[in-house]
């Protein structure tokens, strides 16, 4: 029998071949934990990043609405409000790092205005706070930069729920106290177009010196309408209707869809009606004497939040100590077109035609007798279309746009 050399045995024998295969697949093991690992958790960052920086932008645009819409400086609310919402949201256990600077206000292509609100938030070796890894610093790489950036925007809304059931004319150039290039208004003054017959008024000739009206929706005719900036805080004092005036002080009760009567017409006063009313609605007046169901009414929403007043101080004309985020007695109240009403109501037809136009936001602050005392309130509501946005509009839409 042949005797076989001992290194041609060695050389044949595969019994060690079995320790490298398991070292090398302990080697493709590591790696794939590593990458399990490390990006699962990179990925959960980057998720967590971009609801930092979506609740940022969209805090930003909040504060445009209520706070200030002018105020873009660096001390301002719509700054502020941002950075410190967007370092409330956690990054991997740590608050991200926002400055002013990465809070800027882009132009909306869609309505022509700085109305958006970008936010950049990040954890980064160049702002010393980047995501340490786990696996991966095994292989030299001990951190990651994780960022994210958003942008919201304050739309102008055009349709609205919990929708009080009054409505009031919108605001328009009074005439009769018109300076130089201008036209001052009061809420003591009346919509006028056409000269009186006796007591009645006639659709003849309008009057040589008319007061005028332009609605919102128009982005080549600015809007007479109410303003959310210039307007908030001034005070209402609204009286129920008594004939056909029109009148910032004059309400008139109309008939949300889905019932009538003085229990339906009380109970959308005090509560919530989900019905969505669109800008362009008609809306139907609701037949007889509400002044009862009205003071009923208010007295329900009172006191859904009886501890809210209004603070007319420096830094604030606003809402105080509201048991909620915002007071549910600031509501939204439609205006309608004054000059269509009044050109319905002196064509002799009968009964009014009340055209949204605009929602005011209102808060209402107390009875006093028959009337209802309030001030004007900024107020968020909802866009139908943010691809065509209703310019002019009071209220606005926060909306993120990515």
């Amino acid at each position: 029998m042949a005797h076989t050399p001992k290194h041609t045995k060695l050389q044949r024998d595969e019994r060690g071949f079995s320790l490298v295969t398991i070292g090398l697949s302990l080697m493709a093991l590591f790696g794939a934990t590593m990458l399990a690992i490390d990006v699962g958790m990179l990925m959960w960052s980057r998720t967590q990043a971009q609801v930092s920086a979506d609740a940022g932008a969209l805090s930003g645009a909040t504060a445009l609405v209520f706070n200030s819409f002018t105020d873009r400086s660096a001390s301002g609310p719509a700054v502020t409000s941002a950075i410190n919402t967007a370092r409330l949201n956690q990054v991997q256990g740590a608050a991200p790092s926002v400055i002013p600077a990465d809070v800027t206000f882009p132009i909306n292509p869609v309505t022509g205005l700085n109305d958006q609100v970008q936010v950049v938030v990040h954890r980064t070796q160049a702002r010393g706070n980047p995501v340490p890894t786990l696996i991966a610093a095994f292989f030299g790489m001990d951190t990651a930069d994780i960022g994210a950036t958003a942008t919201a925007a304050a739309y102008p809304a055009d349709a609205a729920t919990c929708v009080l059931p009054f409505t009031l004319p919108d605001r328009w150039e009074e005439h009769t106290r018109c300076g130089t290039g201008t036209c001052t208004w009061q809420p003591t003054d009346t919509f006028e177009m056409f000269a009186r017959q006796g007591q009645h008024y006639n659709a003849g000739p309008p009057l040589a010196i008319q007061d005028v009206y332009h609605p919102p929706g128009n982005p080549s005719v600015p809007t007479t309408g109410y303003n959310a900036t210039r307007d908030k805080g001034l005070p209402l004092v609204l009286k129920a209707a008594n004939g056909d005036q029109i009148a910032p002080s004059i309400y008139n009760p109309w008939a949300i869809p889905g019932g009538t009567g003085a229990d339906y017409y009380r109970a959308n006063i005090g509560g919530c009606n989900t019905t969505i009313v669109p800008v362009g609605t008609l809306l139907a007046p609701e037949p007889g004497n509400m002044v009862g169901p009205t003071q009923q009414g208010m007295d329900e929403l009172i006191a859904s939040d009886p501890g809210a007043y209004w603070e007319e101080a420096p830094g604030c004309n606003c809402v105080r100590g509201s048991n909620r985020a915002v007071s549910p007695r600031i509501r939204p109240l439609p205006l309608y077109n004054p000059e269509r009403y009044a050109r319905y109501r002196d064509s002799g037809r009968s009964g009014p035609e009340f055209e949204v136009v605009n929602y005011l936001g209102f808060f209402v602050e107390r009875m006093q007798g028959n009337d209802v005392i309030g001030r004007i309130h900024p107020i968020t509501l909802r866009v139908t279309n943010p691809a065509s946005p209703y310019v002019g509009a009071f209220a606005s839409a926060i909306v993120l746009v990515k």
